[in-house]
């Protein structure tokens, strides 16, 4: 088998079922297999896998242990050559694996592959490429210098080397994976892309970044950004230094401080904006149950020649398909952005995410 998509849940149902959309369109023409783990979700996302994917092999483990351990569980069970570790609040193109697996294979020292990754309002990631997070680097960070943590010397359209990809799309050989042991189960959540990054430079493997395909990653789905977040991940970052770098008293007493102040002031999660002043349904036939459900009205065209700001455009996945939809969004390049949801076939609910700190919606409407 040419390549396993693991794709860790927790209580994501409506987006988990829209990147598994997504996905199946993907490897419709590949040798490939859907692993969904599920680290034990309140929600119905095992019912909903189990009655719309019947295909996708479903691992649902009885309590939530994290992301590498999750992960982990879900690649001793896959067969493909390579693997692509993706979250399930993320949006694939119908080409997205075959670039990326054609690309793959010109490198004969290939670690991780990334990809460009841009929010639901369209906005590039910067997360997509990063640099090694040095304790000065990542003092600097918290300080409020980004340039030096995230890999600015490539340029977001470029192909190249980088050294550190996200956790939110990662794809390697499995070989790969093993030999370096995987994602690191000290780390709960958050660090342990930074740790599985860093293991494979110094196993001697090059990291890629190929922004030849776009991804959509909502963010901020399976965990809100709030000051539990900050302690989390600085926390995760202190453990990174432990392991990586030299002990040095003075970095140890400057992150810690820095960790203090981002917990204290950490920005909360932005509201959804009830500022949208109208809706567009990029359609071929006119969804009147969507309608029903929103307060302005709505208005239905197959295209887009110039976005409205403020207005919130509503994809049907089902006529559009996912790699035009998905270039739709990243075509959202004003100064007062626009919105999107997506659409999809018999679904009972359009979603979305107008903001990366914070959870995205999800709009209940009848099914056609």
């Amino acid at each position: 088998m040419k390549l396993s998509i693991i794709i860790l849940n927790y209580n994501v149902r409506h987006f988990l079922e829209l990147c598994l959309r997504s996905v199946e369109a993907a490897v419709v023409n590949m040798d490939a297999e859907i692993i969904v783990v599920d680290n034990n979700s309140p929600d119905d996302s095992c019912q909903m896998v189990k009655e719309l994917f019947p295909k996708v092999k479903l691992i649902e483990n009885k309590s939530n242990d994290g992301f590498s351990k999750g992960n982990n569980i879900g690649v001793k069970q896959a067969n493909g050559d390579y693997l692509c570790i993706l979250n399930p609040d993320t949006v694939v193109a119908e080409d997205t694996f075959e670039i990326l697996l054609k690309f793959a294979e010109t490198k004969t020292d290939l670690g991780i592959l990334g990809c460009k990754l841009i929010d639901g309002k369209g906005q590039f990631l910067p997360e997509s490429k990063r640099n090694v997070p040095t304790p000065m680097v990542s003092i600097k960070k918290i300080l409020g210098f980004s340039k030096p943590y995230y890999a600015s010397q490539l340029n977001e359209n470029n192909i190249g080397k980088v050294p550190i990809l996200v956790g939110a799309f990662m794809l390697l050989k499995k070989s790969v994976y093993v030999e370096v042991g995987g994602f690191d189960e000290d780390y709960f959540m958050y660090g342990e892309d930074l740790d599985l990054s860093y293991k494979v430079l110094k196993a001697g493997y090059h990291n890629y970044y190929n922004p030849k395909t776009s991804v959509i990653h909502f963010k901020g789905e399976s965990t809100l950004k709030d000051k539990t977040y900050a302690k989390r991940f600085n926390g995760s970052m202190q453990l990174f230094f432990e392991k990586h770098f030299k002990a040095n008293w003075l970095f140890n007493i400057l992150i810690w401080i820095g960790i203090k102040i981002v917990s204290i002031f950490f920005p909360k999660g932005e509201a959804y904006s009830n500022q949208v002043k109208g809706y567009v349904l990029i359609s071929n036939e006119f969804n009147q149950n969507i309608q029903d459900v929103l307060s302005k009205n709505v208005v239905a065209q197959e295209t887009v020649d110039n976005y409205i700001p403020k207005f919130e455009y509503i994809l049907d996945t089902h006529f559009l398909g996912f790699k035009k939809a998905i270039d739709l969004v990243a075509s959202n390049n004003q100064k007062q952005p626009s919105y999107f949801k997506f659409l999809l076939k018999n679904a009972g609910f359009i979603l979305g995410s107008n903001s990366s700190k914070s959870r995205g919606e999800v709009i209940c409407i009848k099914n056609n």
